[in-house]
């Protein structure tokens, strides 16, 4: 679908309506458009502005619906939802700056016909390249360098899927059209069904003192890495459920990103294969409102988890589900990250192009998938409550980053270079405005308020995260 023509306020209305939500809350949004933000020829701003918008609004209708009143007046300005799109990129911590985020230049390689990326982030992933080039683990970036020009693009990424890493051949658009995987990805980035039968059912707020937010009362579990689902917990955090992020003890995690990711959480680790944690995850589950993952398709069921086995256990339960190429399609169950998901699909490569240099890839200029998936998950899941309340049942959400990928594609590309002259904000002095202040665990944090606001209503991240070992 061709979307070119789509204001942002449209792309809202066009996700409103496709999710089967009344059409009078779109009335009460305000979009304003204050800056010009994100350089690069597709229309990130445009995503930002949209994203966080249809998810607050959502909020703002399960706040009037437990409230029986009309639908508060949300505003999302422009260039704060763009500063929020940077988030991970722009906190202080005792006063000292965020790491910059991801390094495009140090993980692409020439190959025997194009290019590739790799994701080296955890250990695991690094050495796992390094295993499959026939390198030690010690290897140096000369090294991979080198046996990268011995490979095919395309081969050297069929052998990481197939040894479970992560690396992604850069491709055109029409390479990527080509793909099976292309067309297998729906054109709506939120997929929301029914699955299970139960009475309309809208959680209390117990303490009456503390109802000021859209989403008190409501309980969510969150197992999930790295950024895009963590923004979706965080979303739902921001208008006041109470999150429980769980992490494993076994896994590596990312504690720089973390730092911005668990704001308003609480963190608890538990090692799922183990029987004793599996059995407290369970029980978190049985009462829960929602649960957030971001494993890959059937990884959970493997463990006893499936959708079916937990609507058994918790009839009202919402499982939201984010991975990288979608459910269905032969890379449903692939690894895959939003930096990939850009050179995979053609985006890097039709950014330089548009550039007009002779950079063979141009990078976006944020992490736009990894945003945009997490505040479309929270759209989804918040529309999800809503039909909980109003018509009964549980839910099944879910978002890729490919599916945000190809919403992105289709609102086309800004004329000619004029995209890349938009504004960027890069240190955090750049978004002072912004920025507010909490004492956290980690040290005293100075990081991005929520771009969202709601009339009457308070928005905002009550607690700072903490790590147990259960709960």
């Amino acid at each position: 679908m061709d979307r070119s023509r789509f204001t942002p306020h449209d792309s809202v209305a066009y996700l409103w309506i496709a999710l089967g939500l009344p059409e009078e809350p779109l009335h009460s949004l305000s979009l304003p458009i204050d800056a010009e933000c994100c350089p690069s020829s597709f229309k990130v701003e445009h995503l930002a502005q949209s994203t966080i918008a249809t998810s607050a609004l959502a909020a703002a209708l399960f706040w009037s619906i437990r409230h029986q009143s009309s639908v508060p007046r949300v505003t999302v300005p422009a260039e704060h939802a763009c500063v929020e799109f940077k988030s991970e990129r722009l906190y202080t911590l005792d006063g000292k700056p965020a790491p910059s985020g991801y390094s495009a230049d140090h993980r692409l390689f020439k190959t025997a016909d194009g290019y590739v990326r790799i994701h080296d982030s955890f250990p695991n992933h690094r050495e796992n390249t390094s295993k499959i080039l026939g390198l030690s683990v010690d290897a140096t970036r000369a090294d991979m360098a080198k046996k990268m020009l011995t490979w095919n693009s395309v081969d050297l990424e069929t052998e990481a899927f197939r040894n479970g890493t992560v690396i992604a051949a850069v491709r055109s658009f029409e390479q990527w059209d080509a793909l099976a995987q292309a067309r297998a990805i729906a054109d709506f980035p939120i997929l929301l069904n029914k699955i299970g039968n139960s009475a309309p059912y809208l959680p209390p707020v117990l303490d009456t003192d503390l109802d000021n937010k859209c989403l008190r009362g409501i309980t969510v579990v969150e197992m999930s890495r790295v950024i895009a689902a963590p923004v979706a917990g965080k979303t739902l955090a921001v208008h006041g459920a109470d999150v429980t992020w769980i992490t494993s003890p076994t896994l590596p995690d990312l504690p720089d990103l973390d730092i911005d990711l668990s704001r308003g959480k609480h963190r608890v680790q538990l090692d799922i294969k183990r029987e004793d944690d599996k059995a407290k995850l369970l029980k978190l589950l049985e009462t829960a409102d929602v649960f957030i993952q971001s494993y890959r398709p059937g990884s959970l069921a493997a463990q006893g988890l499936s959708a079916e086995d937990l609507v058994k256990a918790n009839p009202t339960l919402i499982i939201a589900s984010l991975n990288a190429y979608g459910p269905d399609g032969p890379w449903s169950h692939n690894r895959g990250f939003d930096s990939l998901v850009q050179t995979c699909s053609g985006i890097n490569f039709a950014d330089a192009e548009r550039f007009g240099t002779d950079e063979p890839v141009r990078v976006l200029p944020c992490q736009a998938f990894d945003h945009g998936a997490g505040y479309l998950l929270a759209s989804g899941i918040i529309a999800a409550l809503y039909k909980r309340a109003t018509d009964g049942g549980a839910y099944s959400v879910n978002v890729s980053l490919a599916g945000v990928m190809k919403y992105l594609r289709s609102l086309g590309q800004h004329e000619g270079k004029s995209g890349f002259d938009r504004r960027d904000f890069t240190r955090p002095g750049n978004v002072e405005m912004y920025l507010e202040t909490k004492q956290t665990p980690f040290g005293e944090m100075r990081a991005v308020k929520h771009a969202a606001h709601i009339e009457g209503v308070d928005v905002g991240w009550d607690t700072t995260s903490y790590v147990s070992t259960s709960r």
